[in-house]
């Protein structure tokens, strides 16, 4: 090999890996700035500056989302956004509803005008993806049911045959009535609203011969109706419903937090502690699993940007899942749902929290 050929050698063996340093260092960089600028602008820290929460909710939904009248919104999605602003902020009502429609409620997130959606929404794949949602636990397992007047004297899908059925769009529910009555081979001629105020006025009227939503609000509906007891809801149970609050795509800081907001509702009930006895717990309960989800010990609730004893503020104020389940739709109020699958896993039901580790 000549000299020359040598040297060039020698340089290039020598500047090569120097080369290669300096672009790891300038990509390691770049990823550590873009991580800090994904750190100090998750919505998280935009909430707490602002020092309240912004809650997209409906407000027409008995025992769900509903606007009473001294004008305070109030419900089970309602409490879902006083436990977020009670675990931030220690105060349930540092809260600003915004009243949204279905048709509205994604762009309202996607166009970043409220922090969280808490509105009977559906978790599904397409929301999840396409629509760019972000899911929390499930706060309630629901189904989609169809209601009729009793003295129409339909008791299933087939006496629907040739008859018109109320159903609002930009919710799942219409495309669950197409497949479920294509699949039962009955014809019906859908009667489609976009508010859910003139599906059911249109029901009430007389213009169709059903009306078909979640069966959690069918019978929230059917509360505020005339004569409830004229009316009936089908035994019938066309999808699965599984409603959560959701947060935007692409902010792990928030969703994180959210997510275990909501988790400490089912942890509450699992651990017994509730909102009467939880002041109490948190100083002298000696179980290490208490003294952890309680702040008492550990680190949890700092290590995702939360306040160490966000679970107490929680349940200090709102309760824990049981008590905000029976306070909106328990058998002491007029929806009176049975909780179902609706009950901690330690009991027969759905609702887990993963461990406070």
């Amino acid at each position: 090999m000549p000299k020359w050929s040598l040297w060039i050698l020698t340089g290039l063996l020598v500047v090569t890996p120097l080369t290669a340093c300096v672009n790891r260092r300038n990509v390691e960089q770049s990823n550590s700035q873009s991580g800090s600028s994904t750190r100090n602008t998750s919505r998280l820290d935009t909430i707490l500056q602002r020092g309240k929460l912004i809650c997209g909710v409906g407000a027409d939904l008995p025992g769900f989302s509903f606007v009473n009248k001294e004008g305070r919104y109030g419900g089970f999605d309602v409490d879902v956004c006083r436990a977020v602003a009670a675990a931030l902020f220690n105060n349930p009502d540092a809260v600003e509803f915004r009243t949204l429609t279905p048709k509205e409620r994604f762009s309202a997130m996607q166009a970043g005008e409220v922090d969280i959606l808490s509105r009977n929404t559906t978790w599904t794949l397409g929301r999840d993806t396409e629509v760019g949602m972000e899911f929390g636990p499930t706060v309630f397992y629901d189904g989609q049911g169809i209601m009729v007047t009793k003295e129409s004297g339909i008791k299933t899908l087939k006496d629907l045959e040739g008859k018109s059925i109320c159903v609002q769009t930009g919710t799942t529910t219409e495309k669950n009535l197409a497949d479920q009555m294509a699949k039962a081979g009955v014809k019906y001629t859908p009667l489609v609203f976009e508010e859910t105020d003139a599906t059911f006025a249109a029901y009430a009227q007389g213009r169709c011969q059903g009306v078909t939503t979640d069966r959690s609000q069918l019978a929230g509906r059917r509360s505020i109706l005339p004569k409830p007891e004229d009316h009936v809801i089908l035994d019938v149970v066309m999808s699965k419903e599984p409603l959560a609050p959701c947060v935007l795509n692409g902010d792990s800081r928030w969703f994180d937090a959210m997510k275990w907001i909501v988790y400490a509702l089912f942890n509450a009930e699992e651990l017994d502690i509730t909102s009467q006895n939880v002041t109490q717990l948190a100083t002298t309960s000696t179980d290490p699993v208490v003294r952890r989800f309680l702040g008492a010990e550990g680190n949890l609730g700092p290590g995702m940007g939360l306040p160490q004893d966000f679970a107490v503020r929680i349940i200090k104020h709102i309760g824990n899942y049981g008590e905000l389940y029976e306070r909106n739709l328990g058998p002491k109020t007029p929806l009176n749902l049975p909780r179902g699958i609706n009950t901690p896993w330690t009991k027969g039901g759905l609702m887990y929290s993963p461990p406070f580790l």
